[in-house]
């Protein structure tokens, strides 16, 4: 096991696949319904849509003024201990190692498992077997080399968006006369509530500042960041709205909003069963990207920590002949299968799942947009290559935007927000020892 560094392997290509298929994962077959229910109308509904990417590209561009001037593998880890110490990145790493990444990594797993265990069953915990198996051959390929993952990621993310422009393109091309073709009452909103509309598409666009844990491997950052970060975004953008408006333009408003798996609806009007199964390999297709991109960039916290303190120094070592945090991909693996374990019977262990990341999630990304005043102040002689155009209000309509998610997410979620916070304050044992951690040179 060597003990070496990051290389320069990704290009500009490379990191943008990596980051769209974080965000375009499985999220684009569910949430449109949900925008749609608390809409008033189809003008709003593409507004919402739009205000997302904008909110999204407010807060690619503070990442990039933080990932042009401290370009780091440890991403927000790196950007919080530079800006309040090592108590908050300490918290976020713990976080990201025992929740957020893990249990994002385990829930994509189960759906996979669900929808692989509709073609074949294994028995009574078929999709516990298909997920743990998913992760552990996930896993080995990234272990193997950043080349193998990168490739796997190309791979996928082209067959999701083909898919997903074949979708529209259905969606424009085919003759749907009856609007309200899917079954059930409406439940477009009296009143329509563009916050709890803007809940469901934030989240749907969550995972570009997955970008920052990719920084330190993107040739040229000082430049390629900001155009991985923009580039992601406007793609992603373009991709949601044009998906949208396929559904609005082929099944109406009403249809959209009652419909439990849009998607699903619309090619089984007009392809019957095969175009049900099509859909089906196509969320697999987004599944398997997201759980590859979110099993690169988690590692990358992983190794940081163990890069800054001692007593996990065995996460913080590199292997050069393939380029890839090797212990901290497979620590990661495991707690991943742990969970797993932990979810197998349970009903709600996907919903519990995006409950109780929410708000640690929204909390830390508003410490990072916080960490662009502070490191202005702090760091002020620092070289950046790429400023926060109209600062400082770009920043604070960022900050404001995650103020107002977290506060949505804790309302909105019940005990899935507790469990949450519970798990985020059992990292605290580790603050208390973090004064005996002596810092590697």
């Amino acid at each position: 096991m060597s003990d070496g560094n990051p290389r320069k392997t990704l290009s500009i290509a490379d990191a943008v696949a990596i980051i769209v298929g974080i965000v375009v994962g499985v999220g684009i077959f569910k949430t449109p319904s949900m925008v749609a229910a608390s809409s008033g109308s189809e003008s709003m509904v593409i507004l919402v849509w739009v205000l997302g990417g904008g909110i999204s590209l407010l807060g690619a561009l503070c990442y990039a003024e933080l990932t042009t001037a401290f370009p780091h593998a440890g991403g927000d880890f790196h950007y919080l201990t530079r800006a309040f110490g090592n108590a908050p990145g300490v918290l976020f790493a713990w976080a990201r190692l025992a929740v957020i990444q893990t249990g994002s990594i385990a829930m994509v797993a189960f759906l996979i498992g669900d929808y692989a265990s509709e073609v074949y069953r294994l028995g009574t915990f078929s999709a516990s077997y298909y997920a743990a198996f998913i992760i552990m051959v996930m896993t080995v390929v990234n272990v193997t080399g950043i080349r193998q993952g990168k490739w796997m990621q190309r791979v996928l993310i082209s067959g999701i968006l083909l898919g997903l422009l074949f979708v529209a393109a259905v969606g424009y091309g085919f003759s749907f006369p009856n609007h309200a073709a899917v079954q059930g009452p409406s439940s477009l909103s009296e009143s329509p509530a563009m916050g709890k509309a803007m809940i469901f598409v934030l989240l749907t666009y969550g995972g570009w500042n997955e970008a920052a844990y990719l920084s330190a491997e993107v040739r040229d950052p000082n430049r390629s960041m900001v155009r991985v970060l923009v580039y992601s975004i406007a793609l992603i953008t373009i991709i949601y709205l044009l998906i949208n408006s396929a559904f609005m333009y082929s099944l109406g408003l009403p249809a959209m909003s009652r419909s439990d798996a849009i998607a699903a609806d619309m090619m089984n009007i007009a392809f019957g069963a095969s175009g049900a199964k099509f859909i089906s390999l196509l969320v697999i297709l987004a599944a398997l990207s997201t759980m590859n991109a979110a099993i690169i960039t988690g590692a990358r916290t992983n190794y940081a920590l163990g890069k800054n303190f001692e007593p996990l120094g065995f996460l913080g070592r590199w292997r050069q002949p393939g380029d890839t945090p090797v212990n901290a991909l497979l620590l990661q693996g495991a707690i991943s299968l742990v969970l797993v374990l932990l979810g197998t019977g349970t009903r709600s262990g996907f919903t519990m799942m995006v409950e109780y990341t929410a708000p640690v999630f929204w909390f830390f990304l508003l410490l990072v947009g916080i960490s662009v005043f502070v490191l202005r102040y702090k760091d002020r002689d620092a070289i950046r290559p790429f400023r926060v155009p109209l600062y400082p209000f770009t920043p604070l309509m960022f900050c404001a935007a995650c103020v107002y998610m977290l506060h949505s997410s804790l309302i909105h979620t019940g005990k899935g927000s507790l469990l949450g916070v519970a798990v985020l304050l059992a990292g605290i044992p580790l603050l208390m020892m973090r004064k005996s951690w002596r810092k590697k040179p």
